[in-house]
């Protein structure tokens, strides 16, 4: 099925490590734009040149910096796309779905589900403490945010989603050849390359279980529903959502989202809850739409390689 698409002779090991030095390689010549756009505006401005991250990130104006991060994305699909035809023989359908073509329902049904959840979670929050918020909306920098994000965050949240849950899983399957190492590597990756968001300098490393356990969650959603089309439209949602509805002076970049979070960034329970609560009910929720079974052997079990 999904993982054993994968599963060739050919396809050792070093391929894909092979494999995701070009795709890194790939995003860095996309930050090159970006890179130019900060060298130019220092020198032109006389401004003294960023040292850190969070400065690089409030030279531009959002709209600006939220374009100029996501052309590293784009240039990161691009080099999974010529890995995966080129050095592996294989199709992009065979690192996305075990099915004959892409699910859109799949995909559309996982995002409308985490808009929804995201948006009353967000209300239910905000209800509570309305005073932790202030009222950030701009009608025309919104309306760009939308058709920018609406474009580019789907390209992020997808290269992340290609590169984990389709490329490295499928590669990890052909090193180990069971189910359990690929869904547990590829979600300390995941989880461990969020390590230098500023949410961790400011919340501790506590929330690297949720980053982990996000991980977790869509690997899981990948190998029960032999795809990653779930996974897609979550990720997509939840970046998405996220952007248009709050930002805050801590959070990785900025926008010209509907709110701003005024409070001090706090790692309790609203950051387990997701991971122990939250994405259960997710699980249960698809299991039960598109009829899971066998969790066990689909998620520790061991890949028969005799027909490969």
């Amino acid at each position: 099925m999904f993982l054993e698409q994968g599963i060739k002779p050919e396809n050792q090991f070093w391929k894909y490590l092979l494999g995701s030095v070009f795709i890194i390689g790939a995003s860095f010549i996309g930050q090159i734009p970006f890179s130019i756009a900060v060298l130019y505006k220092s020198f032109s401005s006389n401004a003294v040149f960023p040292t850190d991250n969070a400065s690089v990130m409030r030279m531009f104006e959002p709209n600006v910096t939220l374009f100029l991060v996501m052309i590293s994305f784009a240039f990161a699909f691009a080099g999974i796309y010529f890995v995966v035809k080129y050095l592996h023989h294989q199709t992009i359908l065979s690192i996305t779905t075990s099915r004959k073509k892409i699910d859109w329902k799949r995909v559309s049904f996982s995002f409308i589900l985490w808009s929804l959840f995201s948006i009353l979670s967000f209300a239910a929050v905000y209800f509570g403490s309305p005073e932790k918020f202030v009222w950030n909306f701009n009608l025309i920098p919104f309306l760009i945010l939308v058709v920018l994000g609406a474009v580019l965050i789907p390209i992020q949240t997808s290269t992340e989603e290609y590169v984990f849950r389709g490329y490295l899983m499928q590669g990890f399957a052909n090193l180990a050849r069971n189910r359990w190492f690929p869904l547990l590597m590829t979600s300390v990756i995941f989880g461990s390359m969020h390590i230098f968001n500023p949410e961790v300098e400011k919340m501790g490393y506590i929330i690297m279980v949720y980053y982990i356990g996000t991980g977790l969650f869509l690997g899981i959603l990948a190998l029960m529903d032999e795809g990653i089309e779930l996974s897609l439209g979550f990720h997509a949602a939840n970046n998405l959502i996220g952007a248009l509805l709050v930002t805050s002076d801590w959070s990785v970049f900025q926008t010209h989202s509907i709110f701003k979070d005024m409070s001090e960034p706090s790692a309790g329970f609203d950051v387990i809850l997701p991971v122990v609560v939250v994405y259960p009910v997710l699980l249960f929720i698809f299991a039960k739409k598109y009829g899971w079974n066998n969790w066990k052997e689909k998620l520790t079990g061991k890949i028969d390689t005799a027909n490969h």
